[in-house]
């Protein structure tokens, strides 16, 4: 029972009070990532220095708990860090969703882990990995031009 009380807790924390959920002007990439089967909508913003890593992350949108939450306890894990490091925490994440991770591999994911249960209800997995996939999308995207936007379901 605590598990699912401290569950709820950080997921109500990071949808009513989230960190990262605003619109940043001076990304260096935006996406707009959509949800067609539920209606969740956001747009992730990334901005990397000149080494790839990410010194900055935010979102904007609408949607579930689930979705809003996600999104900003991904934007808190991955700014610090370099693109690489955050597409193969995107991967961990991406399969501890269909329920393919070591305790190892959760504990990297730190407060993400937290929504390891989502992979007990199917219907709510596109709105967990929302941000997730966007994200993705973005760093193995070409450079490309900067401040792009494209769009991913």
């Amino acid at each position: 029972m605590a598990t699912k009380t401290y569950y709820g807790e950080i997921l109500t924390e990071h949808n009513v009070h989230p960190l990262h959920k605003h619109r940043m002007e001076d990304a260096s990439y935006s996406l707009e990532g959509v949800n067609p089967s539920c209606g969740d909508e956001l747009v992730l913003y990334l901005k990397l220095d000149e080494k790839g890593v990410i010194s900055d992350a935010s979102f904007d949108g609408d949607g579930c708990a689930i979705s809003q939450a996600s999104a900003d306890i991904m934007c808190d894990l991955i700014i610090g860090r370099e693109k690489s490091e955050a597409l193969r925490l995107s991967e961990i994440f991406l399969r501890m969703i269909t329920g393919k991770i070591t305790e190892e591999e959760k504990e990297e994911l730190e407060e993400a882990g937290i929504l390891e249960d989502i992979s007990h209800m199917p219907s709510r997995v596109k709105c967990a990995v929302l941000g997730w996939r966007t994200m993705d999308e973005i760093l193995r995207e070409d450079a490309g031009e900067k401040g792009k936007e494209q769009r991913a379901n």
